[in-house]
Order: C-alpha cells, then sequence, then structure tokens
C-alpha cells in the first residue's frame, strides 16, 4: 500500500489509540464500579504508555442492561460515572497531556427507557411512533420474519399496547431506531453535535453497519459456508450465524447516512471516526465501501484479529485482504477489545509463554500499516479472567453459558496496585471481582521492572514513533522460506525489514537474493541475530534489518 502525505488534520492515520473501559478503570466513590474521576486519574498511566488518544466505551445515562450499550438518554452522563462536569474535567486533563478524546456513539438502537421510545410505543399515530421499527405480525401472530438477535432468540419483540413487533438486534430492550426516518437522522446528528460541541475528538461508531434495514422486512437466506456472506460475528453455539445477514444489516442507505456523519464533522478541526464492522466475511468489502473517497468514515476496523489464530499466514491472509479491497481507505487493528477474550489467553499455548507472547503481539502489532487500538489492561499482559456463574454479568454470557461464558473475562476492573485490596481498583466490592492472577500483574508491580509487559509497551510504541515508516509508511509482504512472517516499511530514505517467528521452533529467514540485508536495528525485547546474510530467530522471536 502507498503511503500518504499525512497533515495536523490526520492525526488519527498511524495513532496508537486506548480504548478505556470506565466501569473497570478506577473506582473513586466506593460503589465498586469505576467513574470518571477515576478515569482522570489514570490518565497519566496511560499518556505514559505513549498513546495520542483515548476512547471511551459508553458512560451515557443508562438502565445497564448491557453495560451502558444501551443508551437512555445521549447527552447526559449516567450517575453511576459522575456528572458532565466530570466529563468535562476528564477532557481537559487528556487534552494537558497530549491524548485525544474519542467516545462510543450507539446510535443503532437505543434503551427502551429513553424516552423516544417510551413516546413511540404509546400509540400508532405519535409524533415519534415510526421512530423505531415496528411491524405488523403474520396472520398467525408471529413474528414479521426470520431475523434473529445476536444476543440469542428472535429479533422481534410483541409490544401489547401497539399490538405490533418491533425489531431488536441485542435485547428486547435496546429496540432498534427507524434510520429510513430522516428525523431519526437529524436527532441523532444532533446528539454528535452535543459532544463535538464540547471538544471530543472523535467517535467509535458502535455497530456502524446496523444503522438501516430491509424496509420490505425480507427473509435472511441460510448461511452459506463458502459464500461471501459466510463468517461469524457470533459464537458457534449461537444461531445467528445460521444465517446470511442480507437483509437485517449493511443496506445501501447506510453510506449516504455515513456521509452525513463525515460533513458534520467537517465543521469542527481535526476530528476522526472509526467504525465497528461486525460482518462476516463481507467486512473487508463493507469497510472498503464505507471508508472510500474521503466523504465517509475515516477508518474501520473488523473483528480479524479478534480470533485465536496468531500464525504467519493468518495475519499475512488479514492485511494482504485488507490491502487488495481497501485501495484508498484505513484501517484500525486491535487484537483485543471489551468483547473477545484477551489475546494472551488467545494466543498462548502454555501459561508459561504468556509474557513472551504479549511482547511479541505488541510488537508485531506496533509494525503494521494502519491505526492501532490498545484495550485497558493488555498492557499489563492481563490473561483472561476465569469467573463462576454466580459472577456473571453480561447477559449475553448469561443467556448461553455454558457453552459460551460472555465477555466479563475480559472486562474485570484494572489491578493498581499489588498488595491492596481489590487491587488498589476501589475500596468497595467491585462489580466484577479481580482475579488474584492479576493482582500479582499489577501495574505498581510491574513499574520498576526491566523487560515487564508494561515497560515493554512503552518502549514498543516510543520505537515505533522514532520511526517514520511506521506511522503511515508502504508495506509489502516478503515471500519466506519457512513459516515466517516477513514484511518491509518503508518512507522517504527508510526502509526496514520486520521478521517474526510466531512458532515455538527456531527458524531462519534468507531473504530474496535481490534483498541486500544492511545492519540491525535494535527492537525493544527481541533480538534475532544476522548471521551471513540470513536471519536467525528464536521461538516466539522477532528481528528488525534496515534493508541497503
Amino acid at each position: 500500500m502507498t503511503a500518504s502525505k499525512t497533515t495536523a488534520a490526520d492525526w488519527w492515520r498511524g495513532a496508537v489509540i486506548y480504548q478505556v473501559y470506565p466501569r473497570s478503570c478506577q473506582d473513586t466513590s466506593g460503589d465498586g464500579i469505576g467513574d470518571l474521576q477515576g478515569v482522570k486519574r489514570r490518565l497519566e498511566h496511560i499518556a505514559a504508555l505513549g498513546v495520542d488518544a483515548i476512547w471511551l466505551s459508553p458512560f451515557f445515562k443508562s438502565p445497564m442492561a448491557d453495560m451502558g450499550y444501551d443508551v437512555s438518554d445521549y447527552c447526559d452522563v449516567d450517575p453511576m460515572f459522575g456528572s458532565l462536569a466530570d466529563f468535562d474535567e476528564m477532557l481537559a486533563e487528556a487534552h494537558r497531556l497530549g491524548m485525544k478524546v474519542i467516545i462510543d456513539q450507539v446510535i443503532s438502537h437505543t434503551s427502551d427507557q429513553h424516552p423516544w421510545f417510551r413516546e413511540s410505543r404509546s400509540s400508532r399515530d405519535n409524533d415519534r411512533a415510526d421512530w423505531y421499527v415496528w411491524a405488523e405480525p403474520k396472520k398467525d401472530g408471529t413474528a414479521p420474519n426470520n431475523w434473529l438477535s445476536v444476543f440469542g432468540g428472535p429479533a422481534w419483540e410483541w409490544d401489547g399496547v401497539r399490538r405490533q413487533y418491533y425489531m431488536h438486534n441485542f435485547l428486547a430492550s435496546q429496540p432498534d431506531l427507524n434510520f429510513h426516518n430522516p428525523k431519526v437522522q437529524e436527532a441523532v446528528l444532533k446528539t454528535m453535535r452535543f459532544w463535538l460541541d464540547r471538544g471530543v475528538d472523535g467517535f467509535r461508531l458502535d455497530t456502524v453497519n446496523y444503522y438501516f434495514h430491509d424496509a420490505k422486512l425480507r427473509d435472511n437466506p441460510p448461511h452459506e459456508p463458502d459464500s461471501d456472506e459466510a463468517g461469524l460475528d457470533a459464537p458457534d453455539v449461537n444461531p445467528y450465524g445460521m444465517q446470511a445477514h442480507r437483509y437485517d444489516k449493511t443496506q445501501p442507505e447506510n453510506v449516504v447516512f455515513l456521509q452525513k456523519v463525515r460533513a458534520l464533522l467537517a465543521g469542527y478541526e481535526d476530528r476522526t471516526t472509526v467504525g465497528e464492522v461486525g460482518d462476516g466475511a463481507r467486512s473487508l468489502k463493507t469497510v472498503a465501501e464505507y471508508t472510500s473517497g474521503g466523504d465517509k468514515l475515516h477508518m474501520c476496523y473488523t473483528f480479524d484479529l479478534l480470533g485465536p489464530d496468531f500464525s504467519a499466514g493468518y495475519i499475512r491472509k488479514c492485511v494482504e485482504g485488507f490491502q487488495k479491497v481497501v485501495t484508498d481507505g484505513w484501517v484500525c487493528w486491535a487484537f483485543s477489545n471489551h468483547d473477545v477474550v484477551r489475546h494472551v489467553s488467545r494466543f498462548i499455548e502454555a501459561p508459561e509463554e504468556r509474557e513472551r507472547v504479549a511482547r511479541l503481539a505488541i510488537t508485531l502489532l506496533s509494525t503494521l500499516r494502519g491505526t492501532i487500538c490498545l484495550y485497558q489492561g493488555e498492557e499489563l499482559g492481563l490473561p483472561e479472567a476465569e469467573l463462576a456463574f454466580e459472577d456473571l454479568r453480561d447477559p449475553y454470557g448469561i443467556r448461553f453459558w455454558p457453552a459460551f461464558k460472555g465477555r466479563d473475562g475480559c472486562r474485570t476492573p484494572m489491578p493498581w496496585k499489588a498488595g491492596e485490596p481489590h487491587a488498589g481498583f476501589s475500596s468497595g466490592r467491585p462489580w466484577l471481582p479481580v482475579p488474584e492472577e492479576h493482582t500479582r500483574l499489577a501495574a505498581n508491580a510491574q513499574e520498576k521492572v526491566a523487560g515487564s509487559v508494561l515497560n515493554h509497551y512503552r518502549d514498543t510504541l516510543a520505537f515505533r514513533k522514532a520511526h517514520a515508516a511506521l506511522f503511515d509508511g508502504d508495506m509489502a509482504f516478503v515471500k519466506s522460506n519457512q513459516d515466517i512472517l516477513a514484511f518491509t516499511r518503508d518512507k522517504g530514505e527508510e526502509k526496514l525489514l520486520f521478521v517474526f517467528n510466531l512458532t515455538r521452533e527456531k527458524a531462519e529467514f534468507s531473504p530474496p537474493s535481490s534483498m541486500k540485508l544492511g545492519e540491525s536495528v535494535a527492537v525493544p525485547g527481541f533480538g534475532g541475530r544476522l548471521s551471513e546474510g540470513a536471519i536467525e530467530l528464536a521461538p516466539l522471536d522477532m528481528a528488525c534489518v534496515r534493508l541497503a
């Protein structure tokens, strides 16, 4: 891919974003739930990593049926997290520390407690009667079509007042907004303007391809494993994966709305958008459509690297697939977020590999072309928490237990101080338990340890910033003689070769005869050896060489 000319407005291109899950960041009130003052207190830790921006998961008013992804007021802070004044203080502190602030926008659906929905469900002829997706039952009383909810069961819920069904892609308490109604679009854009005026630097758009549905409510066809509609956006225990989601999401009208979002941001300086695309095997095609032309989203991320595969072949396939399909868009790569098992647990084959895999993963992520997103706690090398059923809070996990344990294992509180109750997260009982294993990995326990995962993250992100080629330089893969991931990054006079051995065996990389190796470049924590024109690598090792 070819490097683009960057400006101050393109700060997001090649940036490092840190996802903050406020509920689990830091509690300052003693109620066991993290809050915005807690986020403010921990911003120096985040800034010290060397990140460019934070992304905050939802902190809006909400009944919390889905941990805040069911919003009842888009323009206010839930008292659980504090107040608008607390948000303003946190925002100002982040800006003082040189970090941008991106906030979640969960606009495909609201809570059923939102005033818009309360009015909509009150009758069939009120001012907001068609602000949500309402439909008549079939003659036998069953749902209008076969659409399924990501969280299990039909995507339709019967309402006795209107005597109609309403659509919900997730929980029944998360009714879908009807984006076919221009008034809905206007209302949503108005709430986004509220936060832009307050000074936020951008939006992470949750389920960005779910805004529109097929107006004819046609049935989805069955999932065909080899079609371009294949792919799992849900665990294989969930029937949701048995359909090709042709009509309940990713509709053509979505593109026009995204252009309206971009036009809104164009009225402000240096703002950005990152979209979450869950669209099975169509994801890259959708990303290409949503990020092309410079008039829609700035960048998107998909679920491609959020699975269990940490191999040279798979990563090359994902990155090359993006390069081939998304020719003028931009990607945000991540190995972890609040919805998936922590990547250290996904990638290791034995417990003793945890630290080395944690270091290797961030080194690899930092050398890919694109923006990268880190998830709260990965800089400590936290593994997935093992929780008992009675500790679960995630409705998704509770619904599919024990075949699927849900998302709570990656959402447990941050361990800040070893030796303190609940690892310094809260003076009260945390909303999720802090595992003893996590307490031993607390930030203060790693702070002054040379080579700790925490310090490796700091050193690696500093390495990324020190090389212009890693910001938005070109990237090209190199054919390897073994199971090795090899690629070049170059910009201007700098051309670097990166070689990764993701296997548990020693390996040797022999470059093509046309490639002239120069001197080795010191990479934090790793030291593959350059020997007689080849690069020797230990298991789970990497090396960087400047090309002559």
